[in-house]
Formats: C-alpha cells, structure tokens, sequence
C-alpha cells in the first residue's frame, strides 16, 4: 500500500499560509490537509471557505479536507 503524505495546515504559520504549504509541497506533500471545524460541531473554529479558495490560487495540490462541522451546506462554492 502506498502511503501519502498529507500535512496539516493548522500547524503552519498563518501569517505565511501560502509559502508554508508551498514548502510542504516541495518536501513532497501530495495532499493538504484541511480542518474545517464551526465551532459548532467541535468547540474550535478553523479555516473557512476564503482560506481555502486563496490556498487554492497558490497549488493544484489535492486538498484532503476534514469537516468538523454541524452543516456543510454554507461551505459550497458559489459560482
């Protein structure tokens, strides 16, 4: 079985988000991993949909998302 390598963007440094993950890639991360937690479903609250879509611009890395949330239907892209 292959194992992938898919680090966590909560441990970057958000002030740097974009440069993190692309130096996670370049070390030879295939997936991004994403917590996307309301507040709600788990006390925490984490990235939200304009963070990913800006981390999208940056790579076309795969995004291993984990919802953590009450309702996902507020997180859909709207065209």
């Amino acid at each position: 079985m292959k194992k992938i390598l898919a680090p966590s963007i909560l441990s970057a440094d958000f002030a740097n988000l974009g440069r993190d993950v692309l130096t996670a890639i370049d070390a030879g991360a295939e997936y991004v991993h994403i917590d996307v937690m309301d507040g709600m479903f788990v006390p925490n609250i984490s990235l939200g949909l304009p963070v990913i879509k800006s981390l999208r611009k940056e790579t076309e890395a795969l995004f291993d998302v984990h919802l953590m949330t009450v309702s996902y239907t507020h997180l859909r892209a709207h065209e």
